[in-house]
């Protein structure tokens, strides 16, 4: 098998626009929307699904929606890859053909979440064979989560500018590596498969982040990265925590600032539990007169 990679345009377009809003008070002022764009795959000629975009990085996208909907097993599958917004549309050139890809692609499942992602149907029937490293070369400490946190929380942002976007990005401990927004978090984890595939980067001492919740779709996505550690803003699905408890992933929720939850993967963890919070004074009205008492 060839492994040049494939050819890609570069066919970024402006991701927000800006508008005139009238505010609760009467006023009316210009702020910025995130501008959603329609994006068809044909995959040699053949229209495959239509994705909702920013379009920031598309070409990325697309390579990372192949890769993750397991369509194609690398880059090196992929002659080209061109988008043009004018149609709305990316065209992939493929070297050899894709096997059985009508079988493949008959059966669509939506999933949940902004921008309504798609997932053939064939796709977790194959997760039991990722394989992902155990829990003594792959792990992450207290410390270590905190300093993501406060990089995500520096982060300059299309969601501080114009909100009703998710954004995700690839760690290596304490470093960034890339950062991704778009209107729905599957885009943003695809772009990001995308790039690492493209750049030959392994996911084994990886962590992911992204601000979405952690659904099936999104635990699944990143296991097929290879990425062994997944932080959220957001909470988790039952069958997000089922598919990472048998993947044997490491999964944290609600983590902003100082707080998450630790949802699996307590093997991976280096914990450094907090002090707990101490108790304070509350008042009393006992028969007429003040008393102070410790809430518990």
């Amino acid at each position: 098998m060839s492994t040049a990679l494939p050819r890609l345009s570069s066919a970024r377009v402006d991701p927000l626009r800006e508008i005139e809003i009238l505010d609760e008070y009467g006023a009316r002022r210009r702020i910025l929307i995130p501008l959603e764009r329609p994006l068809t795959i044909y995959v040699d000629k053949r229209e495959l699904v239509t994705l909702m975009t920013l379009g920031a990085q598309p070409e990325l996208l697309v390579l990372g929606y192949l890769l993750n909907q397991r369509l194609i097993e690398s880059p090196a599958q992929i002659e080209a890859i061109q988008v043009d917004w004018e149609v709305g549309a990316a065209a992939v050139k493929t070297r050899a053909g894709l096997a059985e890809i009508e079988a493949r692609t008959a059966q669509r499942v939506v999933t949940t979440g902004c921008g309504q992602g798609t997932v053939f149907g064939d796709v977790l029937s194959h997760i039991e064979a990722v394989r992902l490293p155990d829990a003594r070369s792959a792990r992450i400490s207290q410390g270590g989560l905190q300093a993501i946190l406060e990089v995500v929380r520096q982060q300059d942002s299309l969601h501080r500018r114009a909100g009703s976007v998710h954004g995700c990005a690839l760690f290596e401990g304490a470093t960034m590596l890339l950062f991704v927004e778009d209107v729905g978090r599957h885009n943003a984890i695809d772009t990001i498969a995308g790039w690492m595939a493209l750049q030959r980067i392994a996911g084994a001492d990886k962590v992911f982040y992204t601000t979405g919740r952690l659904t099936s779709e999104m635990v699944m996505k990143s296991a097929q990265m290879g990425v062994p550690i997944v932080v959220s803003r957001n909470g988790v699905t039952q069958m997000g925590h089922e598919l990472a408890t048998r993947l044997g992933m490491t999964l944290f929720g609600r983590a902003a600032n100082r707080r998450f939850l630790c949802y699996t993967g307590f093997e991976r963890f280096d914990a450094e539990p907090l002090p707990p919070p101490a108790p304070t004074a509350v008042q009393l009205v006992v028969g007429g007169a003040p008393e102070l008492a410790r809430s518990r």
